[in-house]
């Protein structure tokens, strides 16, 4: 694999195989317009088998997808739970997570979304967080961040409250984006 992130996606070559496997993944990942993904996710209540099996599909979609990052609500569940990968062969689960930036210093680079395909668009960002919440087994977790993986959390952390990157956006590049997103008439 490839370490190269491109928005928030990981940027490859993929074989005929792994593009299927992909294309499945994203097809169970809620595209916008979809109106979840502007709803707020509820804090979970319980650690039980259920959000251990939810975790546990989330890191699958979001590998297959070789995606980043992805939150319950990208899934049509409104419950504050998302996973990351800062790193390539890890990836964290994060339940009620808090965020605080630890930097005054911002940057913006180009950020994209399993749930808006073929769309990047600049984000300006802080470059330090702290991330705090519980694990899919209840157990307390916390991360300093920087650069990239500042980032993919401040994104996903963005979707529980039911923001997406078009909201973060310049004027102009949100209306391109919103131009390449609407569906196109095709005359015959």
């Amino acid at each position: 694999m490839s370490d190269e992130v491109e928005g928030q996606v990981r940027t490859e070559e993929l074989d005929p195989e792994r593009e299927a496997r992909r294309q499945l993944a994203l097809a169970q990942t809620r595209q916008y317009p979809d109106s979840v993904l502007r709803m707020v996710a509820r804090p979970v209540e319980e650690f039980d088998d259920d959000l251990r099996r939810l975790v546990a599909r989330m890191k699958d979609l979001m590998q297959e997808a070789n995606g980043v990052g992805l939150a319950a609500t990208q899934v049509g569940v409104l419950r504050r739970v998302f996973v990351f990968s800062p790193e390539e062969d890890r990836v964290h689960a994060l339940v009620n997570p808090s965020l605080e930036p630890r930097s005054s210093e911002n940057e913006t680079d180009d950020e994209g979304c399993l749930s808006i395909q073929g769309v990047t668009v600049p984000v300006e960002r802080v470059t330090a967080v702290r991330l705090e919440g519980r694990d899919e087994n209840g157990a307390e977790v916390a991360y300093d961040l920087e650069g990239m993986a500042a980032r993919i959390a401040q994104h996903e952390y963005d979707h529980l409250d039911g923001k997406l990157m078009l909201d973060r956006t310049t004027p102009d590049a949100r209306r391109e984006a919103m131009a390449a997103l609407r569906p196109r008439l095709v005359l015959r």
